[in-house]
């Protein structure tokens, strides 16, 4: 998982959905796990 100060090149990938767990901003990708994230 990365770490990143922002996540809107992840959230570009296909596949990628973003998602708000314990105040932070995650984005998940099923179809390649590669593009994992995590902002802040």
């Amino acid at each position: 998982m990365k770490v990143r100060s922002s996540i809107k090149s992840l959230k570009n990938q296909p596949g990628s959905q973003v998602v708000r767990r314990r105040g932070r901003v995650f984005v998940i990708n099923k179809l390649n796990p590669r593009w994992k994230g995590r902002q802040g």
